[in-house]
C-alpha cells in the first residue's frame, strides 16, 4: 500500500524562510505625505514565517482548523499574506472574493461558500453584521483592526494565543486536498467559487518558474493582490505600492514609478488598464524603467498600442507578455511582446482573433466543436480540424475540478478523462495556426448569431478598435422584430473632438473590408464601457447588451 504524498503549498514559503531568513519578503506602501512622498514598511522572510506560526496555532485554538472554510477580507497588507500562508499551513481552506463585485454579488457568493469563520477588517465586518452575510453557517470570527460590538476575536487575540506554542509544522494535506476558494470575476454571469487543491497551487507555481524563467533575487511589484501571493512561495521579494487594487485604471503613475525606481523591481504585473494608465504617462513624460527585466498582463486582451508605449519604456530585449488563462487554470499559453508588434498584430487587425502564443510545456491545449451541452465522457469528443474555430479545452495539473456548491456549472465546465483527470472548457474560443499558436476569438457566451453568420466579438472588435479614435468597442445582440442585429457599442479616446457621424462613417468603412465584420453597421457610441471590478480591462457584455438595447429602442 503507497502513502499519499503531502503536499502543501506552505512548504514553498518555509524553505524561502529557512534558506534566507534576513531577505526582505515584503516591502508594503503604508502611507502617502501631501507633497507626495511614499513611505514604506519592510518585512523580513523570517518575520513572515513567524507570523504565519504564530497566527496558525492561534487560529486552530479558537475553533479555525483544518477544512474550516474561511472568508478572508483583508487588504493588500502584511496581516493578509501571513494569514494566506497561516491558512495553507493549517489545512484550513482561505475564501477569497473580491469585494467590488457588487453587495448582491458578494451575498450570494457568500452563502454558496457556506463559511465557517470569517476574517476581515473593521469594514468588511460592518457589511457583513448589517447584511447578514454567512448568518446560517459563521461560527467563528477574527476582526484584522477594532472590534466595534460583534462578537468574535481580534487579530491581536489570536496572536496572543498562538505565541506560547507557534506551529512549526504543517499540515499533511494531500494533492487532491482542498486548499482554498478563490472567486472568478463573473464576466459572465454570477462568479462562481473555484475549488483549488493544493496540488494545484504546486503546480502553478512550477509553471510561473518555468515559463517566466523566475530566479529568487527578483523584486515583484504587486498590483494584483492574489497573484503577489505566489512571490513569497517563489522566494521573491514582494512590493506592494500605493493604490486601489480594485481601481487599477485609476492609479497614479508616479506611485508606481517611485517603487519600481527605490527598490529596482525586475518583475510587474499589471493589467492591461493599469499598463494603458502608466505607459501613457510614461512616454509623455520620457519615463524609463531599467531595471525590469518582463512585465505580464492578463485579464483581457492587451492593445498593442499599450504594448508599443510598454516597449519604449523598457531596455532594448525587455518584453510585456501576455499569459492566458483564467482562475480556473493559470497559465495556459504566452506570448511576448515583441512577436505581437512585429507579427500577429496585423493579422489581429484583418479580424483573426488575438494571438495568445503557445501552451506551456507540461500542459495539453486542444480545441473541441462548438457546443452549449454537457459532455461527460472524453472519449465522446471530436476534435475540429486545424485552423478551425472551436471550443479551448485544457488538461494538466493546475487544472481545478469543481466549482463549490455549483453542480450545473461543473456539469457543463468539465470533462472527465479515461486517466482520472478533469478536463476544463475554457469557454473560450479559438484555434490554433499552422504554427502552433493558438489564437482567442472571444467567448463562447459573447458569440452572436445571425441569420447570416455567426460573430466572434473579441475578433470583431479588434478591427474597428484600429480606429485612432477608439479607445474600445464591445460587440453584442440585440433582437428586434425577430431577428438579431449585432450592434458595435463604441468608447472613444477621452481627446477625441472629432463628429461621431464622421466617425460612423470611417468605421463603416473600416468593417466593410473584412468579411468578419462587413456586416456590422449599427454603432452606439457610449460615454464608459462597464468593465470588471478586477482589471477594469474585461468588457461586462451583459450588461452593456442590456445598455444597447435601451438605447436603440428610444
Amino acid at each position: 500500500m503507497t502513502v499519499a504524498q503531502t503536499v502543501n503549498i506552505a512548504a514553498a514559503l518555509k524553505s524561502s524562510a529557512e534558506a534566507h531568513p534576513d531577505k526582505v519578503a515584503l516591502i508594503i506602501a503604508t502611507a502617502r505625505d501631501k507633497d507626495g512622498t511614499i513611505h514604506y514598511v519592510q518585512h523580513r522572510f523570517a518575520e513572515l514565517q513567524m507570523a504565519c506560526q504564530i497566527l496558525s496555532a492561534g487560529l486552530q485554538q479558537v475553533g479555525i482548523q483544518r477544512g474550516t472554510r474561511t472568508v478572508l477580507m483583508a487588504k493588500p497588507s502584511f496581516e493578509f499574506f501571513a494569514l494566506m500562508f497561516a491558512m495553507f499551513q493549517s489545512g484550513i481552506v482561505p475564501v477569497l472574493i473580491d469585494p467590488g463585485m457588487g453587495l448582491k454579488n458578494l451575498k450570494v457568493c457568500l452563502e454558496e461558500a457556506e463559511p465557517e469563520a470569517f476574517v476581515g477588517i473593521s469594514k468588511a465586518h460592518v457589511a457583513r453584521v448589517a447584511l447578514g452575510w454567512g448568518r446560517k453557517t459563521l461560527k467563528t470570527c477574527v476582526t484584522v483592526g477594532r472590534k466595534l460590538g460583534w462578537s468574535g476575536y481580534t487579530l491581536q487575540d489570536i496572536q496572543q494565543r498562538g505565541q506560547a506554542q507557534p506551529q512549526t509544522t504543517l499540515a499533511d494535506t494531500r494533492a487532491d486536498e482542498t486548499a482554498a476558494l478563490l472567486f472568478t470575476s463573473g464576466s459572465t454571469g454570477v462568479p462562481k467559487g473555484v475549488v483549488y487543491s493544493h496540488g494545484n497551487f504546486a503546480a502553478q507555481i512550477a509553471f510561473l518558474r518555468q515559463s517566466f524563467d523566475l530566479a529568487d533575487d527578483e523584486v515583484d511589484l504587486a498590483t494584483f493582490p492574489p497573484f503577489a501571493l505566489f512571490d513569497p512561495a517563489l522566494g521573491m521579494t514582494s512590493v506592494v505600492p500605493w493604490m486601489d487594487p480594485t481601481r487599477p485604471a485609476d492609479v497614479d503613475p508616479k506611485a508606481i514609478f517611485d517603487a519600481i525606481e527605490r527598490f529596482k523591481v525586475t518583475h510587474m504585473f499589471g493589467s492591461p488598464a493599469l499598463l494603458n494608465t502608466i505607459s501613457r504617462a510614461g512616454v509623455s513624460t520620457g519615463q524609463q524603467l531599467p531595471s525590469l527585466r518582463r512585465v505580464l498582463s492578463a485579464g483581457a486582451p492587451v492593445p498593442y498600442q499599450v504594448l508599443d508605449r510598454m516597449r519604449q519604456m523598457l531596455a532594448p530585449g525587455v518584453q510585456t507578455l501576455t499569459p492566458y488563462g483564467a482562475t480556473e487554470c493559470l497559465p495556459i499559453s504566452v506570448i511576448g511582446s515583441a512577436e505581437i508588434l512585429d507579427e500577429t498584430r496585423h493579422q489581429t487587425e484583418t479580424g483573426a482573433g488575438v494571438c495568445i502564443g503557445r501552451p506551456v510545456h507540461g500542459l495539453e491545449v486542444q480545441i473541441i466543436p462548438v457546443s452549449d451541452t454537457p459532455i461527460a465522457d472524453w472519449a465522446e469528443v471530436t476534435l475540429v480540424k486545424a485552423g478551425e474555430i472551436g471550443e479551448i479545452v485544457v488538461k494538466g495539473p493546475n487544472v481545478t475540478r469543481l466549482y463549490f456548491n455549483r453542480p450545473a456549472a461543473t456539469e457543463l465546465a468539465k470533462i472527465k478523462d479515461a486517466d482520472g483527470s478533469v478536463r476544463h472548457r475554457m469557454g473560450d474560443l479559438g484555434y490554433f495556426d499552422a504554427q502552433g499558436r493558438l489564437w482567442f476569438c472571444g467567448r463562447k457566451a459573447h458569440r452572436i448569431i445571425t441569420e447570416r453568420e455567426t460573430l466572434y466579438a473579441d475578433a470583431c472588435e479588434a478591427v474597428f478598435n484600429t480606429h485612432p479614435d477608439v479607445y474600445r468597442t464591445g460587440l453584442v445582440s440585440v433582437s428586434q422584430q425577430g431577428q438579431v442585429r449585432p450592434v458595435l457599442c463604441v468608447e472613444l479616446e477621452s481627446e477625441s473632438r472629432r463628429s461621431r457621424d464622421q466617425i460612423r462613417l470611417e468605421l463603416l468603412d473600416i468593417g466593410a473590408r473584412y468579411r468578419q465584420t462587413r456586416n456590422i453597421r449599427t454603432f452606439l457610441f457610449l460615454s464608459k464601457l462597464p468593465v470588471d471590478i478586477r482589471h477594469n480591462a474585461k468588457i461586462f457584455r451583459e450588461e452593456l447588451a442590456l445598455t444597447a438595447k435601451k438605447e436603440l429602442s428610444r
